[in-house]
């Protein structure tokens, strides 16, 4: 389960190979214990749950990292490493 962001407490991760569950592309955002998985298509939760003005950045930095995440994706679900993405600041 590589990490490859981290701001304001958020740790986003993308899992090897997950693409079994959701069946689109997705990432794993951890805060304090809770987890959320997020639709990088369109931000949206597709499962769990954080606070919401954590939900909030974490849907901003989809948006602004959409094509780089698509990309670490597609790493991701055939098994290499994705790369880091820059935190939100």
């Amino acid at each position: 389960m590589p990490t490859i962001s981290m701001f304001y407490g958020i740790v986003i991760c993308l899992y090897f190979y997950d693409d079994e569950r959701h069946k689109l592309p997705h990432i794993h955002a951890k805060y304090q214990g809770q987890e959320a998985s997020f639709s990088i298509i369109d931000g949206e939760i597709l499962s769990g749950v954080i606070p919401v003005a954590k939900i909030r950045l974490v849907q901003a930095w989809i948006e602004i990292h959409r094509e780089s995440l698509l990309a670490d994706w597609e790493l991701a679900v055939n098994g290499q490493t994705p790369f880091a993405i820059d935190p939100l600041r």
